[in-house]
């Protein structure tokens, strides 16, 4: 089992989760984050960190394209391990359908 990050977190990108992490495993977009799912030792700790719900375990239902999406680009941006305020307007965009289509493919600026 590992977690990954889902759609919830683009636009949002919270990074309380972040500061919880044993293992560092989180890594930084422009307007979202991921984990790589091959580092996350499943303790369990980021889930319920994250006000927007946006961190689930591998084992809930079509998770598969979630773990594809969180390590494809945790190989392409740069780790963070610190926390930082969410992104403008996140009080709108928390919960709101359809955000993958708002999803920046550009790196964080991690650390």
């Amino acid at each position: 089992m590992t977690y990954v990050v889902t759609e919830n977190c683009i636009a949002c990108k919270y990074t309380d989760c972040v500061e919880v992490c044993p293992v560092d495993c989180f890594y930084e977009g422009e307007n979202t984050l991921v984990i790589h799912p091959d580092e996350c030792i499943d303790c369990g700790v980021c889930e319920p960190e994250c006000p927007a719900d946006a961190i689930r375990p591998d084992t809930e239902p079509d998770m598969e394209k979630w773990v594809e999406f969180n390590r494809k680009y945790s190989e392409m941006w740069p780790v963070i391990t610190s926390r930082r305020d969410p992104l403008p307007g996140y009080e709108e965009m928390d919960g709101k359908p359809g955000k993958l289509a708002l999803l920046s493919e550009n790196p964080g600026l991690g650390g």
